[in-house]
């Protein structure tokens, strides 16, 4: 069994809206969430009350600035070795890229229900299909599986977003695609999850921020 805790980034300069792809910036209380959870979670204490630190064995990342800038960090930090996997970006959201909820629902109040509602079966204007994005989580995630075990590393730290995080979330519990909007992964949050031998996967605890 592999060991992944998947961080999500922290607050950005275009928080409150569909960020998808857009390459925007961590604002500095966004960089301080992510600083305090990993922090947090290096010095976790064990029921004994003697601290355990994770050891992380490598450090995968979105290449999007918001998550890819502050793994830069911590691998520097911690002297472990960082790979960049496009797979991991959030989830595009085509001509609602960068627009808040509250506009896209003044302006098309319909389509926005329909997408929180049934996302596999209504997609936003030239947007990833839901399918498509939950196949690219799952060809990542049975990459990052791959790497770990020719290199032997038993645990890692990946630096993502929102939507792959409630991805996994719905794979884990077996649940249907429609119920990931329904799921939680708050800003600069760690979800720890097992990946087992046959590629599935469960989630083992939320952590925090």
């Amino acid at each position: 069994m592999l060991k992944i805790d998947l961080l999500r980034h922290g607050e950005t300069t275009l928080s409150h809206t569909l960020r998808g792809s857009t390459d925007d910036d961590l604002t500095q209380l966004g960089w301080s969430q992510m600083q305090q959870t990993i922090d947090q979670s290096w010095h976790a204490l064990n029921p004994d009350s003697t601290y355990k630190p994770l050891q992380w064995d490598v450090i995968f990342s979105s290449p999007l600035k918001r998550c890819r800038l502050f793994a830069e960090s911590v691998a520097d930090q911690k002297q472990r070795p960082l790979f960049y996997d496009a797979g991991l970006q959030e989830m595009h959201f085509g001509d609602w890229e960068g627009i808040s909820t509250q506009v896209i629902y003044e302006n098309e109040p319909e389509l926005l229900a329909n997408f929180w509602q049934q996302p596999t079966q209504f997609t936003p204007p030239n947007a990833e299909k839901m399918q498509d994005f939950n196949q690219r989580i799952f060809n990542s995630v049975e990459k990052m599986q791959r790497q770990m075990l020719e290199n032997k590393w038993q645990h890692a730290l990946v630096v993502t977003h929102g939507g792959v995080i409630k991805l996994l979330k719905c794979m884990a519990s077996n649940h249907s695609l429609d119920d990931i909007l329904k799921m939680t992964a708050e800003l600069g949050q760690l979800n720890s999850f097992a990946i087992h031998e046959d590629s599935s996967i469960h989630l083992l605890k939320e952590l925090p921020q």
